[in-house]
Order: C-alpha cells, then sequence, then structure tokens
C-alpha cells in the first residue's frame, strides 16, 4: 500500500471487479477472520409528509496482527419517500484509507458495495443453511438489491427456477416468471428471497413447506418487517450480527412480544464461516436469515475492490 494516489471507482468498474464467486469466498474468509467494527452512528432525519429518513455512518478497520491493514467508512442515506420520486431511497460513499498511515487510498461508489455485499454475504449465509439441492429461489422486491439476488445464489446453489425480475432473468437462461400469487409462489419456493421496504410482514410461515431457507435482506429499522411471527417461531433464526437483535423489526417486534426470544437466535454469519460446516440439520428444518449489514462486508468488498483495481492498474 505505498501507492498514495487516491483511486475514484465508479459503479460499472466495480461490479466488474467484485464478481460473486470471488466475492462470496472474500466474505467467507473475513469474517473468520474478524476486524474491529464499532457500533454503527444511526440518525433518524425528520421529512415533512412523508418517512423518515436515515443516516448511517459504518466505520470498520483491521487489526494490527494482519499484514496488509486497511479502515473504510460507508456514509449512508435512506430516503424512503423517493419512491415516489422515481429515485433511488438509498445513496452512499465509501471511503478506504491504509490502515497503518490513515492516508487515504480510495473514493468507491458505496451503493455498489452495498448492494453486492448484502447480496453475497445472503448467499454465503444461505451455502450454510439452505438445502444442498435448492432449486427454486423466489425474491420478493424489484430494487436494485433484488435484481442481483438470483446472480448471487448462483454461486453457492443450483438455482434453476426465478419467481421475479422475470424478462431480465429470462434474458439471462433463468426460468423466470412474475408472480402475481405471493402465497402459491411461497409454497412451491426452497428460497424465499426478500429485499423490500415493508413495514408489515410479507411472508407468512404457513406458508413455508419443510427445508424452506427464508432470506430477509431490506428490513434494518424496529419498525420494519418482512416476516410475520409464524416464520420466527416455525424456523431456526440466524442473523449477520448482533446488531440485528436490536435494529431489524423482523426480530424487535417477535422477541418484545414474547414469540421467540434472544436465546433462540442459533449463530451469527461469522460463526458459521469460522466453523465453515453447514447448519441445516435436517432436509426438513426450516432456517431464517436475518441481515442488517455489518461494516466488516463493506470493509471486505472495498478490500477486495481496491486490490483488484491496483492489480488492473
Amino acid at each position: 500500500m505505498t501507492d498514495t494516489q487516491i483511486r475514484i471507482l465508479d459503479a460499472r468498474t466495480m461490479g466488474e471487479l467484485l464478481p460473486f464467486g470471488p466475492l462470496v469466498a472474500t466474505l467467507r474468509q473475513a469474517l473468520a477472520e474478524g476486524c474491529v467494527v464499532p457500533v454503527r452512528h444511526h440518525h433518524t432525519i425528520a421529512n415533512s409528509g412523508e418517512p423518515d429518513a436515515t443516516l448511517l455512518l459504518m466505520p470498520a478497520w483491521h487489526e494490527t496482527h494482519r499484514s496488509e491493514r486497511y479502515l473504510g467508512i460507508k456514509i449512508v442515506t435512506v430516503f424512503p419517500g423517493n419512491t415516489l420520486r422515481g429515485i433511488p431511497g438509498l445513496t452512499s460513499t465509501y471511503m478506504l484509507y491504509d490502515g497503518r498511515t490513515g492516508m487515504q487510498l480510495a473514493l468507491l461508489d458505496g451503493n455498489t458495495i452495498t448492494t453486492r455485499r448484502t447480496v453475497a454475504a445472503s448467499a454465503l449465509a444461505a451455502d450454510y443453511l439452505a438445502r444442498k439441492d435448492a432449486r427454486r429461489l423466489l425474491v420478493i422486491g424489484a430494487g436494485r438489491v433484488a435484481s442481483l439476488i438470483p446472480d448471487a445464489y448462483r454461486a453457492v446453489r443450483p438455482i434453476a427456477d426465478v419467481e421475479r425480475l422475470a424478462q431480465s432473468l429470462r434474458q439471462q437462461g433463468l426460468q423466470a416468471a412474475a408472480v402475481t400469487d405471493l402465497e402459491a409462489a411461497a409454497r412451491q419456493a426452497d428460497i424465499v428471497s426478500a429485499a423490500t421496504l415493508a413495514t408489515a410482514p410479507l411472508i407468512r410461515g404457513e406458508w413455508l413447506r419443510p427445508g424452506t431457507h427464508v432470506d430477509l435482506i431490506g428490513g434494518f429499522t424496529p419498525a420494519m418487517r418482512e416476516a410475520d411471527d409464524e416464520a420466527l417461531r416455525r424456523s431456526s433464526v440466524y442473523i449477520d450480527t448482533h446488531e440485528a437483535l436490536h435494529e431489524a423489526g423482523d426480530l424487535v417486534q417477535p422477541i418484545s412480544a414474547g414469540v421467540i426470544s434472544a436465546d433462540a437466535v442459533r449463530a451469527t454469519l461469522d460463526e458459521l464461516s469460522r466453523r465453515d460446516v453447514p447448519a441445516r440439520t435436517s432436509n426438513d428444518e426450516i432456517t431464517l436469515y436475518k441481515a442488517v449489514g455489518t461494516a466488516l462486508a463493506d470493509l471486505a468488498a472495498a478490500t477486495m475492490v481496491y486490490e483488484a483495481a491496483s492489480v488492473a492498474g
């Protein structure tokens, strides 16, 4: 890390440098290794006439024992009201520094890091939690994150059928279909992945057949829900980070209501990665993974793309 020139990488370049197979592998190693991840700064911004906005500051850095050390921080704004404006609700920027000197190395497109590390982390979780023969994927959502879910899951499972984002996915060679009956699609799915800003449950536990893996990506505040209490009650629950217990409505609300307890959570994603063994106990077990995002994954993706760009020149 002797080159002090600040690299500025756009979304297209970063997408090319963060293919999902290698990114899942990078996250697996980074989670097993660990780094310093302070509690994120989470600020609510009042927005008259529409839902409150959110400002997130997410720092992370490598510990001193690592030979190549980096420090990074992601700045995120989430404005749900942007949906009515026809513009993205989430915007972010990532700044990467030399972990030894504090010198800035790169300014990166935070949206690309967020979307690709998010779905790659879900794919990594599914590699531990979904059945090995899972082929039918239901994607709930139509935003940037949702659009990448099928490609990420193909890095870890033989996904053949995808229910959502139909036209573009068919062009990629997948058997995809748009659905209007969510219940029917969920009852047939091997994996149900939701990436929405929903504040009321979309996924009903009674719809889940034995062996289903549920992946909840979207809800990141206590007021947001993507799955109902019955889905939590029927599932073996896993999370990406302990912050999910305090930030995710899919956990905060059922725990507060006494539906489940915090002790019901089996493991975090870093614990699964350190053990590097499947957590599923049978083909009939229903598993549920709830993510709120971690700065560790951001740092891992930023490091990967910076090093790849440095090699490519």
